[in-house]
């Protein structure tokens, strides 16, 4: 049974040293900008090669998995606005191993994307610049944000805020070009009408399910807003606005994004995969520079995670360590900063790209299967404490449901049930198999040390 004292009382008191920096148009752009990262840009196009006009689908599929998620998210968060998140949830509504079981399998996550995160926007400022070496931009963007995120948090506000208005405005005006060419009135093109839609499935179900995966994962990142809401200057307030305004427009750039890209573009084009859905649709229309244009926005979505990231881990660690389920030292703070959690993040993050280095085919290897599945446990975890929550809010201050869940509990469940067949088909597969057993065997590891935390402190 989970420690009243504990579950109820230490995330209030792990929040209340912490600034409160950053403002509702940082929250808001978070919100929007915070999923958009490089996987969409680029990764979507494996997706589209494998699905075929059907990513739509999978993409509609997945998205409304992901609305669900976030508004169980945006619920708790606003009855209970803390840095530890869906961590703090899980342990108020199941109990501590819980908490901690999801909190550090979602610290590794994180530490590790921005390692290879820091690799992706090495790779493209080397292709601007041969010849310089890849481990020194590495380093560089490493050193900028560690400092951004020690100094204060209102720093990690404003960049997020940059990063995110130019990946929306990206997208928005891809997708203007692209309604405009369909429509036939883009200058220099002819609409395209459903020429390159006619073969919907053409690799059948399999294929559906392999671009159902990518688009999964793609939409990673939703749980920033919450973790950063804890330190706005209205945290009730903040979560819930930007909560119920991003989960629309999040999926209108997704969905919209594959579905432009495979009505002017033909699916089984290598341009998508080479390239990405954006590049080769926006050269497919002849405009000047797209591919330059594209690679800048690109640097700039690995630059904007890389950035969350470490926020979004260091207090993470921070709040975890507050509760009293890790060490002492990460808790320090400092001008409202716990910047001993932010250095220990990085120096993570910089490990897993030495390992690149050092050991690409066995360490490194493993550490990515290892991360493969666990936005999906954290995503369970969500969902099942939010259906344990829920009631107990209702009985116990029902105030608090400033966010309410539609139709609970049956879209709870629901989305449990995705989960769920999520989970099956990582099995179907060869290539996600090994990413499931990795992780799943991770978090059972970390959810029996947790557990043995638990008991060890309760004897005290």
């Amino acid at each position: 049974m989970p420690n009243s004292t504990t579950t109820e009382t230490a995330p209030q008191q792990a929040d209340g040293s912490l600034s409160h920096g950053l403002k509702q148009r940082h929250l808001s752009m978070i919100a929007l900008g915070g999923v958009i990262g490089a996987g969409l840009f680029v990764g979507s196009g494996a997706g589209i090669a494998a699905a075929g006009p059907s990513i739509v689908l999978a993409y509609a599929l997945s998205g409304v998995l992901v609305m669900l998620v976030m508004r169980m998210l945006g619920e708790m968060s606003a009855a209970y606005p803390s840095s530890g998140s869906f961590s703090t949830h899980a342990e108020r509504a199941i109990g501590p191993w819980a908490g901690f079981a999801s909190g550090w399998s979602f610290w590794v996550l994180q530490c590790t994307a921005v390692g290879l995160e820091g690799i992706g926007a090495a790779k493209i400022v080397q292709g601007w610049l041969p010849g310089t070496p890849q481990w020194m931009w590495v380093a560089l963007f490493m050193v900028v944000f560690c400092g951004t995120n020690l100094a204060a948090v209102k720093n990690f506000g404003e960049f997020e805020f940059w990063f995110a208005a130019l990946k929306i405005g990206a997208i928005s005006l891809f997708l203007i070009l692209g309604v405009l060419a369909i429509a036939g009135v883009l200058p220099g093109t002819d609409a395209p009408g459903t020429s390159n839609l006619s073969d919907f499935l053409p690799n059948g179900g399999n294929g559906l399910v392999i671009g159902l995966l990518a688009s999964v994962f793609a939409y990673g990142g939703l749980e920033t807003v919450t973790i950063a809401a804890a330190e706005s200057q209205d945290p009730v307030r903040g979560v819930a606005s930007a909560v119920r305004t991003a989960m629309w427009r999040i999926a209108v750039f997704y969905i919209g994004s594959m579905a432009v890209a495979v009505t002017l573009v033909p699916w089984d084009s290598k341009e998508v995969t080479a390239k990405g859905p954006y590049i080769a649709t926006l050269e497919h229309l002849g405009i000047p520079g797209a591919s330059r244009l594209m690679d800048v926005v690109i640097f700039i979505a690995l630059l904007s995670a890389m950035n969350a990231n470490i926020y979004g881990s260091s207090r993470i660690a921070f709040s975890l360590v507050e509760r009293g389920q890790g060490p002492k030292v990460l808790a320090r703070l400092s001008g409202g900063v716990p910047r001993i959690a932010v250095v220990a993040s990085c120096v993570l993050g910089f490990v897993c790209v030495l390992l690149s280095y050092w050991r690409p085919d066995d360490i490194f290897k493993w550490l990515l299967n290892m991360i493969g599945a666990v936005i999906l446990i954290v995503w369970i975890f969500i969902a099942v404490s939010q259906l344990l929550l829920r009631r107990r809010i209702e009985r116990e201050a029902p105030g608090r449901l400033v966010v309410r869940m539609w139709a609970f509990p049956w879209l709870t469940w629901v989305a449990l049930a995705g989960m769920a067949a999520i989970f099956v088909l990582m099995w179907r597969e060869p290539d996600t198999r090994t990413q499931l057993y990795s992780s799943g065997g991770m978090a059972v590891v970390l959810a029996a040390v947790g557990y043995a935390w638990q008991r060890l402190r309760a004897r005290d």
